[in-house]
């Protein structure tokens, strides 16, 4: 990874708080602010990695699969901790294709042949370093390959749902679906229906 030079930035020190399944780090740097003085700030930053996510899309049906898990974080906000998502999931050193591909196949049990990258995106670049490539693939959802529900070995424990696109895209205004990755797939559909037809 090549280093963005910035004069307006200097990083002063850096310093490794937690490492776990996420990287915890705090940054001391120096930034000269739009009115000419230099503030010294202190940044905690989050490390999860790269990460990759995919609108599994069915045109005969016009239908999409989705899953549906446990997100603790969201749990202890005190909202339902069950999540309808996009498959997703961290590139674990291949590239945003091959892990998609592979992601995919573990939570739904679809084999996806090839993915069309959309876009990449910053999910909270506030204070998460992650950055998620967005892809799109189209599947017969009457040919599952395999169950899916992800890897038990990892503590997974995935539903798959396939759901009417139309329902999926209204399921963002009753707040049904609420994770950022999955409404920004399906308004990028929404957006783009010449995509969606094989």
């Amino acid at each position: 990874m090549t280093e963005h030079a910035d004069p307006r930035v200097r990083i002063i020190d850096r310093k490794t708080l937690w490492k776990g399944f996420v990287s915890l780090e705090e940054v001391t740097l120096e930034q000269e602010m739009s009115n000419g003085q230099t503030a010294r700030l202190v940044r905690e930053v989050h490390d999860h990695g790269r990460a990759a996510t995919i609108l599994l899309f069915d045109p005969e049906r016009q239908s999409v699969v989705l899953v549906r898990q446990l997100r603790i974080p969201v749990f202890l906000q005190g909202e339902p901790g069950y999540l309808i998502e996009a498959p997703a999931g961290l590139l674990d050193g291949e590239t945003p294709e091959t892990a998609i591909c592979r992601e995919a196949m573990e939570e739904t049990g679809y084999r996806i042949e090839s993915a069309m990258h959309l876009f990449d995106a910053y999910m909270s670049p506030g204070s998460v370093t992650e950055r998620t490539s967005f892809f799109l693939g189209h599947i017969d959802a009457s040919k599952r390959v395999m169950a899916g529900g992800g890897l038990a070995h990892e503590g997974e424990d995935i539903e798959v749902l396939e759901i009417p696109f139309e329902k999926a895209v209204a399921m963002i205004g009753t707040g049904e679906i609420c994770d950022a990755k999955t409404i920004m797939l399906l308004q990028w559909a929404l957006l783009n229906p010449a995509a969606l037809a094989l």
